[in-house]
Parts: structure tokens; C-alpha cells; sequence
């Protein structure tokens, strides 16, 4: 078990949640893959291991974690939210053909927070950053 999969564990223990065993592999799913994927993904890769997990039961621990601020909700319009447990200030790329995401990271936009402050009168909490485009998959570059 990786050290982020047992201090993520650690933090829930001391909130008083009760870790079972479907909650400690669907946290260590998301701890691990960092693929941004959907609760029907993570429901259809640990079906093997849990044939009497439902898919509500991803989507239940999947709301407990948001809430515990140890995974983002990710929602692009497709009606399929995506996770990320990636809680660290990162922006993502996203290929239109395949939609897949990868993290990348850059300075902070703090300076563009302070501005829209400034010119609107709003107090800024975050500001969320995607860019567009193809992956290297999809356009064949990373063929063997």
C-alpha cells in the first residue's frame, strides 16, 4: 500500500469513518490511477474483486470523499462526472477525440484571481484551467 493510500486512510479513520474494504480499494483506485476516471470505470475494474458492490455504492464513498476534501469532482458536460484525486493545484489537458485527461502543472494564476477581484468586485475562491486538443494516442505518435 502506497504512503498517500494510508494517510488518506489515516485522515478518514480520524474523522470517524469506518473503512471497509470497498472503500479502501475504491480510494486506492483513485490514489493510484490518477486517470481522472468515471464511477462506472472504477465500479467496472473492481467488480472482480467485489461482485456484490453496487454502482451506487462507488458513487456513495465517491460523495464521502468529496466531501472530505481528498478528491475532486470533474464535470465536462458529457453527463459523466470524472474524479481526480490529484487535490494538489494542477490544470488538466483533455483530447477531444478520446477524452482523455492528463494533469500538467503551472505557476498559479494568482495574479489573474487578484485581477478578477479587482475588476468585478467578487471575492475569488479557485478558478479552474482546461485546455483542448488532441492526445499523441490519437494521432498516432505513440505507436510501437
Amino acid at each position: 500500500m502506497t504512503t498517500s493510500v494510508q494517510h488518506a486512510l489515516e485522515q478518514l479513520k480520524v474523522s470517524g469513518v469506518r473503512i471497509t474494504p470497498q472503500r479502501h480499494a475504491i480510494l486506492s483506485y483513485l490514489l493510484e490511477s490518477m486517470e481522472h476516471p468515471t464511477a462506472d470505470e472504477i465500479y467496472r475494474s473492481l467488480e472482480p474483486q467485489f461482485p456484490s458492490m453496487s454502482v451506487a455504492t462507488v458513487y456513495n464513498n465517491l460523495k464521502m470523499f468529496i466531501e472530505a476534501g481528498m478528491v475532486h469532482e470533474l464535470t465536462y458536460g458529457d453527463n459523466s462526472s470524472r474524479f481526480d484525486a490529484n487535490i494538489t493545484d494542477h490544470y488538466h489537458v483533455i483530447c477531444q477525440q478520446c477524452g482523455k485527461i492528463e494533469d500538467f502543472s503551472y505557476p498559479s494564476l494568482e495574479a489573474v484571481e487578484q485581477q478578477a477581484a479587482r475588476h468585478t468586485g467578487f471575492q475569488i475562491s479557485g478558478h479552474r484551467m482546461e485546455l483542448y486538443g488532441t492526445c499523441a494516442d490519437c494521432r498516432g505518435l505513440n505507436q510501437q
